[in-house]
């Protein structure tokens, strides 16, 4: 992480913290959102005794700001995600942090609330819109934010168990679409296929490029028995599966297909 980039997200917390939290007409209720936003980071981020906060905003910040200029790459990008679930307006720090890494050329993105390495806009935009748009479908948003989750650890990533909750995220779609909750992923893709759903040569596409099995817990894809499963790996099937959920949706949609009740 580079001066400039680090510069960037410190003005990112600047700008939507401290000069909210020192605004004169500042109400009530959002001082007390500061108050608590601080104490949070203290307790949970800094883990650290509460009564150690600086009576005065501008020596919180001197303190937070030494922590953040002089932390490791990946602390920092903990702390901004930390910071987004408690400044005032959300949606605008993400956009503003955005910005700055696509501005740095960052590896990094805010996909949702966690930063991820993913800085292809196609590629968060695929995410992000099957998150949204799969809500309330059972076994599908779940899947693909605890896919998401396991990608975006920058501690222990765990890339072998992100493939596998895309792919429970397809299955969970598909299983929903056909009324049948114990399809396999193929028995529900050629259901679709028969139904017009899903045309043919796309159908046998998935159908080869998730090589499905069964075994004693369910779904296991051939790819998670490979020695070595990277974070490219990870990605390219998280965006895949998000990439067909936003497909499949828009093309029931499209087609006024209507669903059947299990």
């Amino acid at each position: 992480m580079d001066d400039e980039l680090r510069a960037g997200l410190w003005n990112a917390v600047h700008i939507h913290l401290w000069e909210k939290a020192g605004v004169a007409d500042w109400n009530a209720t959002s001082a007390a959102r500061i108050s608590a936003a601080l104490s949070n980071l203290w307790h949970s981020f800094f883990k650290l005794p509460l009564d150690t906060i600086p009576y005065k905003l501008s020596a919180t910040n001197e303190q937070v700001r030494e922590f953040f200029f002089g932390a490791r790459w990946f602390a920092v990008y903990d702390f901004i995600e930390f910071i987004a679930y408690h400044v005032p307006d959300p949606v605008k720090f993400r956009n503003f942090c955005n910005g700055v890494l696509a501005r740095e050329k960052a590896a990094y993105r805010f996909v949702e609330r966690d930063i991820a390495p993913i800085s292809s806009e196609a590629e968060k935009e695929a995410i992000e819109s099957a998150l949204s748009a799969a809500v309330g479908i059972p076994g599908v948003s779940p899947h693909l934010k605890q896919a998401l989750d396991l990608l975006a650890d920058r501690h222990n990533p765990d890339y072998r168990n992100s493939i596998k909750e895309s792919i429970s995220a397809v299955e969970g779609l598909c299983r929903y679409l056909t009324g049948d909750e114990k399809a396999t992923l193929g028995a529900a893709l050629s259901i679709l296929e028969k139904q017009g759903v899903l045309h043919g040569a796309l159908k046998a596409s998935w159908s080869s490029l998730y090589g499905y099995t069964s075994d004693a817990n369910g779904i296991r894809h051939a790819m998670l028995e490979q020695p070595q499963l990277t974070y490219v790996d990870a990605k390219y099937m998280l965006v895949a599966c998000s990439a067909f959920v936003n497909f499949m949706l828009a093309k029931i949609a499209e087609l006024k297909y209507q669903i059947p009740k299990p």
